[in-house]
């Protein structure tokens, strides 16, 4: 497992500048170009710099510089202004410079990073906060190894201790808690499966204006048993749909799972002991498949 202290595309994730510039100067280092950068006013100014004036070509940096950007995607960084010039090792302020006119550069230009898909960078940051936590615990453990060794001369005959185990427990709850805080409620229903029947959804036809099941959908006698039941096994589905959604007919499928699982949620009876919850589930989901039907928008007017 890498240490977060050395992962420099984490780091970068996170949004250091210094791990970003190291990124885009590996990438970037087949085309001769080397890039300076300075996160100020809510905007990353980035300076390219190349020996010739023909690795500065406008149209092919700025593209590559985008691409990289947006894999990394950096938190908190959306809007980046791409300067370039040729290189000019001596002067370090060179921001300054150019914004004072004393040294034109050869071309500017100003984009804005896309943001991740709702649904993907919910399930990165649980990924994320998982990970640390392993991480602390891995490094725990091996401390309590070495401290266990380092005493057995000391305790050669000694009972075994209990210890490890209720440190285990401890680092559990201790992860429930930060992943809780971290996503709240959205997280509980990417994680909760609850065990029932396998998921037998009906596919639903959606389209731009509805994504409800038609009138001539025939209904799951299991779904109108237990409607609660049915509607986590169909967000669960929707969950793990949205992890690769990325065409507008994928999309619109993800919006018709999560309005149907809303419509269960919303036929839950009030004398059921989770009535409650069913009532919240019932407008997130709703949110979610309106989120789904943007999604597929934008991706229709991509292609």
């Amino acid at each position: 497992m890498v240490d977060r202290i050395n992962d420099i595309a984490w780091q970068a994730h996170q949004g250091s500048v210094a791990a970003i510039i190291q990124l885009l100067n590996e990438k970037l280092a087949d085309s001769g170009v080397r890039t300076r950068a300075i996160f100020a006013d809510g905007v990353l100014q980035l300076l390219c710099e190349a020996s010739q004036l023909e690795q500065l070509e406008q149209s092919t940096v700025v593209e590559k510089i985008q691409q990289i950007l947006e894999s990394i995607a950096p938190r908190n960084i959306r809007r980046v202004n791409i300067n370039s010039r040729i290189v000019r090792e001596a002067q370090l302020l060179w921001l300054k410079d150019i914004y004072n006119g004393e040294n034109q550069v050869l071309w500017s230009q100003e984009i804005t990073l896309t943001k991740p898909h709702t649904f993907k960078q919910i399930i990165e940051e649980f990924t994320e906060a998982t990970t640390e936590l392993a991480q602390s615990s891995l490094r725990k453990g091996q401390s309590s190894r070495t401290s266990v060794l380092a005493n057995k001369n000391q305790h050669k005959y000694a009972p075994k201790s209990k210890m490890p185990v209720a440190i285990s427990l401890g680092l559990l709850l201790l992860l429930g808690w930060v992943v809780y805080s971290q996503l709240g409620d959205k997280l509980k229903i990417f994680i909760q499966v609850e065990p029932s029947q396998p998921v037998t959804t009906t596919k639903t036809k959606a389209t731009k204006s509805a994504v409800s099941p038609t009138k001539n959908d025939t209904v799951d006698p299991a779904e109108e048993a237990d409607p609660f039941g049915s509607a986590v096994r169909i967000a669960n589905q929707a969950t793990i749909d949205g992890k690769t959604a990325t065409t507008s007919i994928q999309w619109l499928d993800l919006a018709a799972k999560w309005q149907r699982a809303s419509d269960l949620m919303g036929a839950v009876p009030s004398t059921h002991t989770r009535y409650k919850e069913a009532q919240i589930r019932t407008k997130l989901y709703r949110e979610y498949s309106e989120t789904a039907q943007k999604e597929a928008e934008k991706s229709k007017t991509k292609s």
